[in-house]
């Protein structure tokens, strides 16, 4: 583990991520990780499968707390689980569920209005007000009072986007929020987080294999790999690197620094040839 010191935290910065490990045990998920975020800026976090990606929403959600290290918001650390400063802290985030995770037996009305009734005590006709303009910023005001399961899965995302932004964090998490959507749903759904990032003024952390999308909205990227950062810098220096996961990665290129076979012995080994009299 690394002996750097935990730096003070910075006034630009929304979340800090500073010398932090975590495991599952004995399995290493992330090492060493050093990750900042801006605010008011789109931050993408790419990498294969398993490189680690959801964890750190986990762990800056207080899912799961890092083994070392520690993870700051608004200058402050995140707090032990399942405690009051906890609760306080989450009110300042938002977070989009990979498909979207709407309540199926509420109306597309009361899943967006479901955290405003938890969380504050505001009257039912301002309630009324404010979820028919958050539903608008999506595009789904006329839709309000139908069922998940009586909207397209795009809309499903749109409606998940306004239920994130109901009460205005300052920061928004996305857990793939590309997946499973058609060309046209993706690109709806991409201009969305940055139109209501900009307009919110928050800071929002972009989880997604997308390369096109996430590109084309990011202000940052991180890859990740096997738990470790091995590239981070604009969308168009990430296009410019040299770096040979970044190029596997970006041009979809089935071999290289991550391999098509899992790694072990060889098929010859496994089948004892050469090893046969």
């Amino acid at each position: 583990m690394s002996n750097c010191k935990i730096k003070p935290p910075s006034v630009t910065n929304l979340v800090e991520i500073q010398n932090l490990h975590f495991a599952y045990g004995d399995r290493p998920i992330l090492t060493d990780l050093n990750m900042q975020f801006p605010r008011n800026k789109v931050v993408a976090v790419m990498g294969g499968s398993g490189s680690g990606k959801t964890t750190i929403l986990r762990l800056i959600g207080g899912l799961i707390a890092p083994n070392a290290g520690q993870i700051r918001l608004l200058g402050e650390p995140i707090a032990q689980q399942n405690s009051p400063a906890l609760y306080k802290q989450r009110r300042n985030m938002g977070m989009l569920f990979q498909h979207g995770a709407l309540f199926t037996d509420l109306s597309v009305f009361e899943n967006v209005a479901f955290p405003l009734r938890e969380h504050t005590n505001m009257p039912e006709s301002l309630l009324h007000d404010l979820v028919l303009l958050k539903l608008n910023a999506v595009g789904l005001r006329n839709a309000a009072q139908l069922k998940p399961s009586e909207i397209s899965g795009g809309m499903a995302r749109r409606v998940a986007l306004a239920r994130a932004v109901a009460l205005d964090p300052q920061l928004i998490m996305y857990d793939e929020p590309f997946a499973g959507l058609d060309p046209i749903s993706m690109g709806v759904t991409a201009n969305l987080i940055r139109q209501l990032n900009d307009a919110l003024g928050s800071t929002s952390i972009l989880v997604s294999h997308d390369v096109h999308e996430s590109f084309g909205i990011a202000d940052y990227v991180y890859f990740l790999s096997q738990g470790s950062i091995v590239a981070q810098g604009t969308p168009a220096e990430m296009l410019a690197s040299e770096h040979p996961y970044v190029q596997q990665f970006v041009n979809a290129r089935a071999d290289g620094p991550v391999p098509f076979h899992y790694p072990g012995n060889t098929l010859a080994q496994d089948l004892g040839i050469g090893a046969r009299s």
